[in-house]
């Protein structure tokens, strides 16, 4: 696994594990519905989260953006798929997105040279 999707992995898990564990009931929905909103139902888990990652881009959320990209990876998404769903974001967001764009693309790339 590449060290930069092995660290966001590391770290997300860690501090997920201990903001659950603090027991706060509204943290705790919150996670719970963040799960249950990504599964399938109407739409498909990769539409959900092409979704996601659109919203993510479009929010600057650049943990957001790289949870959904994994995610996006492991459901299939091509490439071609991610990239157009970004220029959809970076039109929507705007130039201001495009630094997110680069580090997105960057985060892709390590997910497919971890997958070699």
């Amino acid at each position: 696994m590449t060290s930069q999707v092995k660290e966001f992995n590391a770290y997300r898990s860690k501090m997920n594990e201990k903001l659950l564990t603090d027991n706060n009931k509204v943290i705790k929905r919150i996670f719970n519905l963040d799960t249950n909103a990504y599964a399938e139902g109407a739409l498909n888990v990769k539409t959900k989260e092409l979704l996601g990652l659109v919203a993510s881009t479009v929010l600057r959320c650049d943990d957001c953006i790289k949870y959904h990209l994994e995610t996006c990876y492991k459901e299939g998404i091509t490439k071609e798929e991610m990239i157009e769903a970004m220029s959809i974001a970076t039109l929507v967001g705007g130039t201001i997105v495009i630094p997110h764009l680069r580090r997105a693309y960057e985060f892709w790339e390590a997910l497919e040279e971890e997958n070699k």
